[in-house]
């Protein structure tokens, strides 16, 4: 399947690359809900998160002369959209220490997209709450690999890391949420 949508993907941005705007717009429709998943990750604001999908398409179809033919896209994509959104969640803070120091109400964050909302079901609760619980690397670390889906190259890219630091990140925050399910049961 994953070598499959690659070499769709390759054929479509041999012919962006080319020119035609349409085999972009097919890429973005490919892949619109990982890169907006992968920025809510990060940021933790839908507004804020579409914001940065949208500037990382923009950013990736100036700079498809720069991909590397034969490379996966997904993973070169995700990783312009994991940089676009940890700008603005450091752009984020900034407004709000800002806005603290002049007095005023800190920025507002939005909740979860209508996707997320949905998860129903009492284990699933259960387990999001014992997620919710763990530091924000923890977190990253399992959003990436379970919820997202992403393989370890992908998760490696978005978090900023190598492949194998994902691996022992993964498995200490597997660890921390086991011991934090066990408190709950």
């Amino acid at each position: 399947m994953a070598a499959e949508r690659s070499a769709e993907d390759e054929g479509l941005i041999t012919r962006a690359r080319e020119g035609d705007v349409r085999s972009y717009e097919a890429l973005v429709e490919r892949h619109q809900t990982v890169a907006f998943r992968v920025a809510w990750l990060i940021t933790r604001s839908t507004p804020e998160a579409e914001d940065a999908a949208q500037e990382a398409f923009v950013k990736a179809y100036r700079n498809l002369g720069r991909f590397r033919v034969g490379a996966p896209f997904r993973p070169w994509l995700l990783a312009i959209v994991a940089n676009e959104a940890r700008n603005r969640k450091a752009s984020e803070r900034r407004r709000e220490r800002l806005a603290l120091r002049v007095g005023s109400e800190p920025v507002a964050r939005s909740g979860p997209g209508a996707d997320v909302e949905a998860l129903a079901g009492e284990e699933r609760r259960t387990l999001l709450a014992a997620v919710g619980r763990l530091g924000e690397r923890d977190q990253s670390v399992i959003a990436a690999r379970f919820f997202l889906e992403l393989d370890e190259a992908e998760a490696a890219a978005v978090l900023g890391v190598r492949r194998g630091t994902v691996k022992s990140r993964l498995s200490r925050a597997l660890g921390r949420l086991r011991k934090e399910l066990e408190a709950d049961g």
